[in-house]
């Protein structure tokens, strides 16, 4: 690559037109500072917008802090992962770069590989033991979030208070449950970090030992060896696929297909028997199969199925017409693992002796491991996650009564820092029997942030900034994000006028080869417009869609490699997709005739370009 090209300098991003004074809207530490760029500026730092694709609300700027601590203290600090550390991470204009630390010097890598072979070898030995015990701590958590109370404020404590409880007042337990909530925010990435990273070193372990015996194998071919494994994160799709078939037996489903909303469903449904019987296996399921965000469970405002039913409703509806057209509704699993053993078959006969004990051995682990990688999605990001917003919600309200501000999630306009000042003005208040200071100091600010908030979202964030890397080795940044040296010289060709304006490159994600029309969906809210056979393109797809998947014929992303959540679901439930194209649905327009090539990782616009 020519030393001229570069992305733009951090430190020369404009402000967009009626976004003055964004930074208020972060803490110091996730911007960038004029003492450090002799640093910073000399670093690549790449777009995070397979975690993060949405300008961030200030509070929820946590799971943004809260995510990168945790794996930098995992590979750092718990692990030893000898050459990986964390990353640096910044927000500009509301979007959130980041930058891979550079690997420890070779001696330095040996000398934690020590560390690291005790530390992760407990692991692998005892992983499903310690795989079930992580789940009950993270249950636990997820329990104890639910549990935080928020003081009534009432005229007076209780005379049990005076006889009896003593000890700090409703005031005193506003600051320590807050503070108490925030923790629980804050520690849960840890966990969240605790068996992903070992995962993914053990499936790079396999994918490395593959690319030794068998130089020419793709990547994708290295994934479907370790296809075809039942994970939880499936589970909530396959209890709306089983809702549809009670639905039939029971005879209602007519009834589920015209309802719209659970407001619908109670109508239609709660005068009969078996609507009653129903209604009971719904409510039953929904905890905690529904506690499943729309998007990526790191925002607020993807609300989950829980809170809003829109999307399961749907899904069991269009379940219920596939059984009525005679559609199988399984998830051809023994299909997938068919195919797995017929590739690794293939690759195994090539091999004998040693060289043939270590590939059972890396694959072997890589199969037991997986699950998790997908696994703690629905536990942390999804389960626990809607929890935490909801939690916060409640908080947020208890302000709104008392006038600070006007509605319960403006409290996400507000740094979570911030909040404790809102409350230590509460407390003192409602001590004293006066007037709070919030209602005439927060509204204005308030209402101030929201505008800035809309003049970022409109905002087309760069995909990267800085100079361009000599090279890209970091494997997640690889498997992951999809960065790759062809990767970022797409990205600058694109910046530049260059290249094909009807055909994007990008990683062949899940095999197959499909033409269909393109529909272009940018946000969560924008699913129930995709339409039978047709192609989604979205900046990235999360899991919880998966209902969706049986409506469309491929799937295509901006953003992730062959390790992200598109590909894997994509994979799993067959569907040919493309990931990290770059500028898909930029390049892409509702409406066009579209080619999806999984195999070659091509997506080909035929008509309407």
């Amino acid at each position: 690559m020519s030393d001229k090209r570069r992305f733009p300098d951090p430190y020369d991003i404009e402000t967009p037109a009626g976004a003055e004074g964004w930074q208020e809207l972060y803490a110091y530490h996730n911007l960038f500072q004029d003492g450090r760029r002799e640093i910073d500026g000399k670093k690549t730092w790449f777009r995070n917008s397979l975690h993060f694709p949405e300008v961030s609300f200030p509070f929820d700027q946590i799971t943004i802090d809260c995510a990168f601590m945790g794996t930098g203290v995992t590979n750092t600090r718990v692990f030893a992962m000898p050459p990986a550390k964390g990353l640096d991470v910044r927000v500009v204009n509301g979007f959130t770069y980041m930058s891979a630390l550079p690997a420890p010097a070779p001696e330095e890598i040996e000398r934690r590989a020590a560390e690291f072979g005790v530390r992760a070898g407990h692991y692998f030995m005892n992983w499903n033991d310690l795989y079930d015990d992580w789940v009950n701590r993270v249950k636990a958590e997820i329990a104890a979030v639910k549990g935080i109370s928020i003081p009534a404020f009432s005229e007076f404590e209780t005379l049990e208070y005076v006889t009896t409880t003593h000890g700090p007042t409703q005031a005193n337990t506003l600051l320590a449950n807050y503070l108490e909530l925030i923790a629980k925010g804050d520690a849960i990435w840890t966990l969240h970090s605790e068996f992903l990273n070992l995962g993914y070193a053990a499936y790079l372990q396999f994918l490395l030992l593959c690319k030794e015996h068998f130089p020419d194998i793709q990547d994708q071919t290295i994934s479907r060896m370790v296809s075809g494994i039942d994970v939880i994160l499936f589970r909530p799709d396959d209890e709306l696929r089983r809702l549809a078939k009670r639905a039939e037996e029971l005879g209602i489903g007519d009834a589920v297909i015209a309802s719209k909303t659970e407001a619908d469903l109670n109508a239609k449904l709660s005068g009969t028997d078996a609507g009653k019987t129903w209604l009971a296996d719904l409510t039953e399921t929904k905890n905690p199969w529904f506690y499943f965000s729309n998007g990526s469970g790191m925002y607020h405002h993807h609300r989950s199925w829980v809170d809003d039913m829109t999307m399961p409703i749907q899904g069991i509806g269009d379940y219920i017409g596939m059984l009525r057209r005679g559609e199988s509704l399984e998830r051809e699993l023994d299909k997938r693992q068919a195919e797995r053993d017929e590739i690794t078959d293939i690759y195994r006969d090539l091999l004998s002796g040693e060289a043939l004990e270590a590939f059972d051995a890396a694959l072997g682990l890589s199969r037991t491991v997986f699950p998790y990688v997908e696994n703690h999605n629905f536990y942390i990001e999804h389960w626990f996650m809607t929890e935490f917003w909801n939690k916060v919600r409640e908080f947020g309200a208890l302000f709104a009564s008392w006038g600070f501000w006007k509605s319960e999630d403006d409290i996400f306009l507000l740094r979570r820092a911030e909040v404790v000042d809102a409350v230590i003005d509460l407390e003192a208040a409602w001590s004293h029997g006066t007037e709070a200071q919030g209602p005439a100091y927060w509204p204005a600010i308030v209402e101030r942030r929201q505008k800035i908030y809309n003049a970022l979202a409109a905002w087309t964030p760069p995909p990267a900034l800085g100079p361009v890397p000599e090279d890209v080795s970091e494997p997640l940044t690889i498997m992951l994000w999809g960065i790759t040296p062809e990767t970022v010289d797409r990205w600058l060709d694109q910046a530049e006028g260059v290249g094909s304006k009807t055909e994007l490159g990008g990683f062949a994600a899940a095999p197959g080869v499909v033409e269909g029309i393109a529909r272009v969906v940018l946000t969560p809210d924008q699913l129930d417009t995709v339409q039978e056979g047709e192609i989604l393109v979205a900046p990235v797809t999360n899991t919880s869609w998966t209902p969706v998947f049986n409506r469309i014929k491929g799937a295509v992303s901006d953003i992730g490699g062959i390790m992200c959540h598109a590909a894997i679901v994509s994979r799993e439930y067959g569907l040919p997709a493309v990931v990290g194209t770059g500028f898909g649905t930029t390049t892409i327009k509702t409406g066009m005739r579209i080619r999806v090539d999984g195999d070659a990782g091509k997506v080909t616009i035929l008509e309407g370009a």
